[in-house]
């Protein structure tokens, strides 16, 4: 249920950042994604260890996934570096309100989870604030309304299957 959602979140986050490197028109900036990239590749390795003690398994979906925010992330990145960096800053602040709410929705004995969360939560704050430092521009309505909706879709389906 709610890791398999993190899970393939941090899928997606992965993708993101290196369809975004794949186009970044800044050397320094391709290589803050990148960077960026493996510190979700370690996120991911942390969901699915969780996923395995909790006798779960990923989204079936997770290579749609990728495929699809690849795609997002690099037509944000044809868009020019400040909308790229833009677009992790807002990727980054709608992740940490989801983990915000699914570390409410844990039991609280799951210490387990709540830690691998909570770390991962941090990190995608201080993703947040890279991006804006490094010259992230605030999206233009309707972007971070589609992201919203887009999010909702991916967590309902990867939820279930």
């Amino acid at each position: 249920g709610l890791m398999r959602v993190n899970h393939t979140g941090e899928v997606c986050a992965q993708a993101l950042y290196v369809g975004q490197a794949a186009l970044a028109r800044d050397a320094d900036n391709r290589e803050h994604l990148l960077h960026a990239a493996s510190e979700e590749t370690d996120h991911l390795a942390w969901c699915a260890e969780r996923l395995q003690q909790l006798h779960s398994r990923p989204s079936l979906l997770n290579p749609l996934w990728y495929a699809g925010s690849y795609a997002i992330g690099a037509a944000a990145a044809l868009a020019g570096d400040p909308l790229s960096l833009g677009f992790v800053v807002e990727t980054e602040r709608q992740v940490e309100t989801h983990l915000a709410e699914h570390l409410e929705k844990l039991p609280p004995q799951d210490a387990r989870s709540r830690a691998v969360l909570t770390t991962m939560q941090a990190d995608e704050i201080r993703h947040a604030e890279a991006a804006q430092q490094r010259g992230g521009i605030e999206l233009p309505f309707p972007l971070p309304q589609l992201m919203h909706v887009s999010s909702m879709l991916m967590k309902t389906v990867a939820y279930r299957i």
